[in-house]
């Protein structure tokens, strides 16, 4: 089983995926530690990554994905932003995709009370105007309990 958890930055996809993948006793990857160095220096700087940027990590991604299918799966949490960016992760067609959708105010706060992370609040809105609709998988509302979200999800996959 693969699955990916999309959504901007502070929707909370590595507290559900992690939830997930304990849950369902497979793998979790969080796509934010295999950026490359110069990706997240940009990104600590205040700087959006571009589509080239983002290329080769989409790519390294993939590939992960790929392996993992072969091995019973894996949950990737991955912001996913564009159609373009989740082509290039849909390397099987049975993938379930879970995207979180919050209320820009409710994320703003939850990402300014973050320690140690390279995404700064202020990008957010880059985020934001980026952020293209998927029209399939599950939307997944985050004004609700970690718990909460992750008895939703699980439901979903269940069907």
């Amino acid at each position: 089983m693969l699955i990916i958890v999309t959504g901007v930055s502070g929707t909370g996809k590595t507290t559900l995926g992690t939830a997930l993948a304990e849950k369902l006793q497979i793998p979790f990857y969080d796509a934010d530690h295999f950026h490359p160095a110069e990706n997240i220096a940009k990104m600590s700087a205040g700087t959006p990554l571009n589509d080239e940027d983002r290329k080769p990590w989409l790519e390294s991604l993939a590939a992960k994905l790929e392996e993992s299918k072969s091995s019973g799966g894996c949950v990737l949490a991955c912001s996913a932003l564009k159609e373009s960016y989740r082509k290039i992760l849909s390397i099987d067609p049975s993938i379930y995709w879970i995207h979180l959708k919050g209320e820009r105010d409710l994320i703003w706060e939850r990402m300014k009370a973050r320690k140690n992370h390279y995404m700064k609040a202020e990008m957010l809105d880059s985020q934001f105007a980026t952020w293209e609709e998927p029209n399939y998988g599950y939307k997944l509302s985050i004004d609700q309990t970690p718990d909460s979200m992750l008895m939703e999800a699980l439901d979903f996959l269940k069907k």
